[in-house]
């Protein structure tokens, strides 16, 4: 599924992946065709919004874990993004054949680190590298895996004896856990009855819709063992469209909810939820909620109220098409022409409804980025309007005194992606680095000046004499600039060009080029020339003053403080706490829960550059943060 060539040599996958199969599954001597829509996500922490938006289209899930490794730091963030969208999930727990192979730790970890009823539906048949297949406690049989690809499943009634005591025992515990989410199972688990194996099928089917439970399943995705019983899972207990309430808003009734039915008959309903640049143009990805989408239809896009023309419909296998003519509800597609945004819901016309968007997160981590050569500025400005409309956690703005283009993201791994892929897709070679801070410049004491601008010329020439004091104006704010000229010793239009003057110095301060902030001029005396004075004059005379008795006031440089707010389970607050301190972070409040902390600190934002990292290195990937600008202070001495 992994198409890009990034992909591959990192052995990680960037872009979410769409395909789908039919898998057959043999049902009390028939066989059942099922049809099924499949996205490969990413797993890593930079790319969340690949599995942001690909379960807010989802039915249901299936969660992989190792089972070596159990929970890991992604799979909490998974897990709260299936909760969020209300995921029906099943558990795959894969790399059964590796060394330290141990399935119920990582169904012990379910229940406790994410809160979720779990328990095994299978018990495997050997370990490590002697694993074989497993034992399906629900029908208890044996099923093994033969043939060079593990194509061929041999099911048998037999259990290993050295693994039947297990199956049990894991048997019991699965009716158990069932009893606890179940009020059927509950029943006969009381009156001291066993569930007939319909009854607990349709136990866990009804549990893992409501969101109660996780069935857990077990093989070797590389080995290709005990995969197809994890398929006939998904067919037997994630539900099919039907089953699960898709809500639109109506927007002539106050959007209010309406649900959606997965019926071709009915009028269309679609949402836009991926948008990928390829060789013929955009392409679009839509599930389609309600109705069918047809090539050469109409559809009306609710966000622009415009109507679009569907002029190509293809079903995606990773980065292969194949072109429809139609496509019904509960489906995944891909269409090409449609200028659209992430997130747009479309419909027929008829029908005034609207979805909601998926959640994109904040950006966690800026570069400022240019390209090497100038030539190379038309492709740079292609690269980042195409990759800002693929990706919404990708943003790019121009720091306006700084002048240089900034890039965000969710993690390095993700800004070096796209500075690589601008590379090798659009051949162009960019520089990154440190944004630059916005630093301001400020005065501490109180100085007077009578300054006198005198410049004669073949002509008329330069006169302005300005007299008062600048001082501190007690708020890091906005500067001020008061006029206490008495007896008319200036005129009111030259008093003007003085209070012009002086915001202009104020733009570009004297001491380092950045703007300067909490100042106050106050003007109370000078002098004009009859022929020589002009409003030019004095505002150069206001504007040399300022570039001369600044320095003389004792100024400071000024750093920008980010309100920052920290959240991560309670046994990481002493490791955060310290890294705070070598920030020299202000910890203002700390909220502390059952399980997890928040942390609210102000911290200068030069020493937050590359904290994303540092926090994810602290927290084993478990702690999050955001930042917003508070106010400024003034900067250590080392920075002064």
């Amino acid at each position: 599924m992994d198409s890009m060539d990034l992909e591959r040599e990192k052995g990680i996958t960037i872009k979410s992946a769409a395909t789908y199969c039919d898998w057959v599954k043999n049902e009390n001597g028939k066989d059942e065709k099922y049809h099924i829509n499949l996205i490969d996500t990413p797993g890593h922490i930079d790319f969340t919004i690949e599995v942001e938006r690909a379960l807010r289209v989802l039915d249901a899930a299936v969660m992989i874990l190792c089972a070596v490794s159990g929970v890991q730091s992604q799979t909490i963030t998974v897990d709260r993004q299936m909760k969020r969208y209300n995921v029906p999930r099943i558990c795959f727990v894969n790399k059964m054949d590796r060394a330290g192979a141990n399935p119920f730790k990582a169904v012990e970890q379910i229940t406790h680190k994410l809160r979720l009823p779990a328990a095994a539906v299978q018990v495997p048949i050997g370990v490590e590298d002697e694993f074989k297949g497993v034992v399906d406690l629900v029908e208890m049989k044996a099923s093994y895996s033969e043939g060079l690809k593990g194509e061929t499943v041999r099911v048998t009634n037999e259990i290993p004896a050295d693994v039947k005591e297990l199956a049990e025992e894991k048997r019991s515990k699965l009716i158990e856990t069932l009893a606890d989410v179940d009020d059927e199972i509950a029943e006969i688990f009381l009156d001291e009855r066993t569930p007939t194996v319909d009854q607990i099928k349709a136990a866990i089917r009804r549990a893992t819709i409501q969101l109660k439970f996780t069935p857990v399943f077990m093989g070797s995705a590389l080995g290709d063992r005990s995969v197809q019983p994890m398929l006939d899972g998904v067919c037997e207990y994630l539900p099919n469209p039907a089953e699960v309430e898709n809500l639109a808003l109506d927007r002539k009734r106050n959007e209010a909810p309406v649900k959606l039915i997965p019926y071709n008959s009915l009028p269309f309903v679609g949402l836009a939820f991926k948008l990928e640049e390829s060789t013929f143009g955009q392409l679009t990805y839509i599930r389609v909620y309600q109705g069918s989408l047809r090539k050469g239809a109409n559809v009306f896009n609710a966000r622009t109220s415009k109507k679009v023309k569907i002029p190509r419909i293809v079903r995606m296998h990773s980065n292969d098409m194949e072109e429809v003519s139609e496509i019904g509800a509960g489906e995944i597609c891909a269409v090409f022409g449609v200028e659209c945004a992430s997130g747009d819901s479309f419909t027929d016309g008829n029908l005034p409804y609207t979805m909601t968007s998926m959640f994109v997160p904040e950006a966690v981590i800026s570069l400022s980025i240019k390209p090497k050569e100038n030539r190379d500025l038309p492709n740079f400005a292609k690269a980042m309007a195409r990759f800002q409309r693929e990706d919404p956690t990708f943003r790019v703005h121009q720091d306006i005194e700084s002048s240089q283009t900034i890039i965000s993201g969710m993690g390095e791994l993700h800004l070096f992606i796209y500075v690589e892929r601008m590379r090798r897709e659009y051949r162009v070679d960019c520089e990154t680095g440190q944004p630059q801070v916005a630093y301001r410049e400020t005065i501490t004491e109180k100085v007077k000046f009578d300054h006198t601008l005198k410049r004669q010329t073949g002509g008329a020439g330069d006169f302005a004499r300005v007299v008062g004091w600048m001082e501190p104006t007690g708020a890091l704010e906005a500067n001020e600039y008061v006029n206490q000229i008495t007896g008319g010793a200036i005129d009111e239009k030259f008093v003007f060009a003085c209070d012009k003057g002086f915001h202009l110095s104020c733009q570009k301060g004297p001491l380092v080029g950045h703007k300067v902030l909490g100042t106050r001029m106050v003007m109370n005396d000078g002098a004009t020339h009859m022929t020589d004075s002009s409003e030019m004059a004095f505002k150069q005379a206001t504007q040399q003053t300022v570039r001369r008795y600044f320095p003389l006031g004792r100024p400071q440089i000024l750093e920008p403080l980010m309100k920052t707010t920290i959240t991560a389970p309670n046994e990481f607050q002493g490791n955060i706490v310290g890294l705070l301190n070598k920030r020299n972070a202000v910890i203002n409040d700390t909220d502390i829960g059952p399980e997890d902390f928040t942390l609210y600190a102000d911290c200068s934002l030069h020493a937050m550059f590359g904290f994303s990292t540092l926090l994810r290195a602290a927290t084993q990937g478990k702690g999050e943060f955001g930042m917003e600008f508070s106010h400024y202070s003034p900067a250590p001495m080392q920075l002064q």
